[in-house]
């Protein structure tokens, strides 16, 4: 039979246990939130990442006959052609919105550059000047990317189109962006856009992304905001565990060049970090111009210049005090 000293003992010493217990608790629940990032990856890469190599490798698709491109140190500068495209079926589209962007893995920056989709330029590979949108009608991602090297005198590492058309499902699955929308207006086929909403969802934020009514620079500007605020809410804690999800809703809505590795391996680089990467967006100068009965945007010739050594200057290995970085525009 058990004493009422043994019984109080007992007590004591579960009281102790149940302390130390609940202690460790606390300091597993606040190093599992201190940590969450890496636990999360370590999560994702035991459970998801396989099926998401799989779905972006169904993306992958080279540029002409190009064989598989080396892999890039992930902690490398590189050049990302975004292409947007609003392609139905298998008709031919141009480019709506084209951006030439720097990525700077080890910094956290990223360049984005807007090319005016009107820009009167050399089309590599037919032999004519129009409109660099063009390019992607006839010649696709190749195209699109020589072209634009050659207008640029830079490289274009990789390239990543995306349909517009399949924007609005990712917008929906992660819960919608924030946009700086502060007047309502009437999108290009007449629908309303409210102003200050907290959260734009698929249909408003399309609108956002393709109106027309106002100039191209604050149509480029507009991509740019759009693209920064769907990597802040991707990149938030909730959403890592969509990703399989967004990638099958992008499906034959995107194409890119990019190994699927490399993809995964950058994309853990910069969810690590203690803070998302930061923007920088400029859009090349020009005025536009009617050439017989149709308008193109002539690109002013010393604003090129500056935007060739901008790029080259954020493709170096230079570090952030030495970048160049881009001139306010008035």
């Amino acid at each position: 039979m058990v004493s009422k000293k043994q019984n109080n003992k007992r007590r004591k010493f579960n009281k102790k246990w149940a302390i130390i217990s609940l202690i460790t608790l606390i300091l597993l629940a606040g190093i599992s939130y201190w940590y969450r990032k890496e636990l999360s990856v370590v999560g994702f890469n035991a459970v998801l990442k396989k099926e998401v190599k799989t779905t972006l490798d169904k993306s992958y698709k080279p540029v002409g006959k190009e064989n598989k491109i080396p892999i890039l140190e992930v902690s490398e500068p590189f050049s990302l052609l975004l292409l947007g495209i609003d392609q139905r079926k298998e008709e031919p589209s141009r480019s709506d919105s084209i951006i030439y962007s720097v990525i700077r893995p080890k910094d956290g920056k990223i360049l984005l550059l807007s090319i005016p989709r009107d820009s009167y330029t050399n089309i590599i590979g037919r032999d004519v000047t129009s409109k660099i949108n063009s390019a992607y009608a006839h010649g696709g991602a190749k195209m699109s990317i020589d072209t634009v090297e050659n207008l640029l005198k830079n490289k274009v590492n990789y390239y990543a189109v995306v349909n517009f058309n399949g924007l609005k499902d990712i917008v929906d699955a992660i819960g919608g962006v924030k946009l700086p929308i502060t007047e309502a207006f009437l999108n290009n086929e007449g629908l309303r856009v409210e102003a200050n909403k907290p959260m734009y969802y698929g249909p408003d934020a399309l609108s956002y992304v393709r109106y027309r009514g106002d100039s191209d620079y604050k149509r480029t500007e507009r991509q740019r905001i759009f693209i920064s605020s769907l990597m802040d809410k991707v990149l938030e804690f909730k959403n890592i565990s969509k990703i399989p999800e967004l990638i099958d809703l992008a499906g034959s809505n995107f194409a890119t060049n990019m190994d699927s590795e490399f993809i995964l391996n950058l994309a853990e680089n910069v969810y690590l970090k203690d803070s998302p990467p930061t923007f920088e967006n400029y859009m090349i100068q020009g005025n536009g111009k009617m050439r017989g009965n149709t308008w193109y945007y002539d690109i002013d010739p010393k604003d090129l210049e500056y935007v060739q050594d901008l790029i080259s200057s954020w493709l170096s290995n230079s570090n952030d005090e030495e970048l160049l970085h881009p001139k306010n525009i008035n």
